[in-house]
């Protein structure tokens, strides 16, 4: 049995072990993907469809030299990193379904990778990244 004491705002029993994670809410995690800035937009839009609400990307440059790109078959490289928001259930999901967008589109080759998140402040704030509606 939790323990509880009153919240004075509302003289209701708050449960003293309740967080987010224990009420049915899912961590977080930053999912850093790094693709050719061409493929920047279609990327994110991609993500999109994963309920990820928050997501930036930043221009990037490759550092392999020029004859290096030019053995390997590449032009460019000019690249994006996008940084998204994704919960922890859903990853491997989603890395799956980079890998194979990776291997399946034209010039949309690509890495990721994932970080957790230990914290987030704010309830409302956890909602928004994580698309927890109640």
């Amino acid at each position: 049995m939790a323990v509880t004491k009153k919240n004075q705002k509302t003289k209701k029993p708050v449960e003293k072990n309740s967080t987010p994670v224990n009420d049915g809410f899912r961590k977080l995690k930053i999912l850093v993907t790094v693709v050719n800035r061409n493929k920047t937009e279609f990327y994110m839009d991609f993500l999109t469809a994963y309920e990820v609400n928050f997501q930036t990307a930043v221009l990037a440059q490759g550092t392999a030299k020029s004859e290096t790109l030019y053995m390997l078959g590449l032009e460019d490289s000019d690249k994006s990193v996008i940084f998204s928001v994704i919960r922890e259930d859903k990853a491997q999901e989603i890395m799956q379904d980079l890998e194979d967008k990776f291997h399946s589109i034209k010039d949309g080759k690509g890495i990721a990778f994932t970080i957790p998140m230990s914290s987030v402040i704010g309830v409302a704030i956890y909602r928004f990244l994580s698309n927890h509606r109640q």
